[in-house]
């Protein structure tokens, strides 16, 4: 399997795969690169409708030059642990942030959630997230704040009496709930404005139906995230394949 850095070739070649509308993982098996190395490529340069081989060379060679220019103020090594391959947990990293930002997250929101996410403890106190980013506490500040107005973090105190932001095994059940109540508000504003545009207009008939559609999708969510909660909680069994399955405490 190749290793470095993408060419410009590989970066074309990803460009006519998007827009053949092949998936990432059949990209990746065209390049012979793994499908990570794909979705971070994509991602992090426009994402599949705006993803432009050029540009993303550019980009990619510009980054690298300040990444030469700020190379004494490197962020703290990734953790060895467990057999890890840093450099690979470095590149994980960046893809689960691109994604996040996918979703609709900012920026640097996206790195502090990455970061928390892919420790082992689950959590870290300000300074440790800004000696791990390399950015301000004040950025840092406004991440977590947005995250906790998400339900995504929480604040807790250690035996030292630093405060500490936490993401626990329950964080994207309360998520999900949260979405699911904030769409659930959605429905019945519809519903308000079905009386005031008069039903059976034509706008009143939109709003009617956008209300049982997203009633829908809102009992759904809570639905799915009540039945698969436990999912959280649960600690993965190996197969004889070597690979894991979700084991779970109940009888």
């Amino acid at each position: 399997m190749p290793g470095g850095r993408l060419t410009q070739q590989e970066r074309q070649q990803i460009a006519l795969g998007l827009a053949d509308g092949l998936a990432y993982a059949e990209i990746a098996r065209r390049l012979d690169r793994p499908t990570s190395t794909v979705t971070r490529e994509v991602m992090r340069n426009g994402g599949p409708t705006g993803y432009r081989a050029d540009l993303a060379h550019r980009a990619t060679e510009r980054r690298a030059h300040r990444r030469r220019q700020t190379a004494p103020r490197e962020p703290q090594a990734p953790e060895r642990a467990h057999g890890r391959d840093p450099e690979a947990v470095r590149e994980y990293e960046e893809t689960y942030t691109t994604v996040l930002m996918a979703s609709g997250m900012p920026k640097m929101t996206a790195r502090v959630m990455a970061c928390l996410t892919l420790t082992d403890a689950g959590s870290l106190t300000a300074a440790e997230l800004v000696q791990r980013l390399q950015v301000s506490p004040a950025s840092i500040s406004k991440a977590i704040t947005f995250l906790e107005s998400q339900g995504l973090v929480r604040r807790e105190r250690d035996e030292r009496r630093r405060e500490r932001y936490v993401v626990d095994d329950d964080v994207w059940y309360q998520s999900m709930m949260a979405s699911a109540r904030a769409t659930a508000q959605l429905a019945e504003i519809a519903r308000q404005g079905v009386g005031i545009l008069v039903p059976q207009t034509p706008a009143a008939t939109r709003l009617e139906n956008i209300a049982r559609f997203v009633d829908f999708v809102s009992e759904s969510i809570t639905r799915a995230a009540e039945q698969a909660r436990e999912v959280l909680h649960t600690k993965p069994e190996a197969t004889s394949g070597g690979t894991a399955s979700p084991s779970s405490d109940r009888g």
